[in-house]
């Protein structure tokens, strides 16, 4: 045996300290918070990188990733439909 399994033969680990659960009020408040335009994207970073409750910067952080995600794609998709009524459209006006 080495001497960490010497020290600790069984595997136990002391248990780590927790966070309070958040609350129904305060995901209420979130969720509020998150429906006003504009500041829903301000708290999202001040949420997920301050220094509150780590579950709701888990939260934030995890938002703040599917907003890019999905802005990139929206982004792509506009630019391969716009160039592609461009062309419909241009072919279209050089029938006439």
């Amino acid at each position: 045996m080495d001497e960490k399994n010497m020290q600790n033969p069984q595997g136990y680990y002391p248990a780590q300290e927790m966070e309070p659960v958040m609350g129904i009020g305060q995901w209420l408040v979130t969720l509020l918070v998150m429906s006003i335009p504009c500041v829903n994207i301000v708290m999202l970073f001040v949420w997920g990188f301050g220094g509150g409750n780590q579950t709701r910067a888990n939260y934030c952080k995890a938002y703040l990733i599917w907003f890019v995600i999905l802005t990139v794609l929206s982004l792509v998709f506009s630019m391969l439909f716009g160039a592609a009524i461009t062309a419909a459209l241009s072919s279209s006006m050089g029938s006439l």
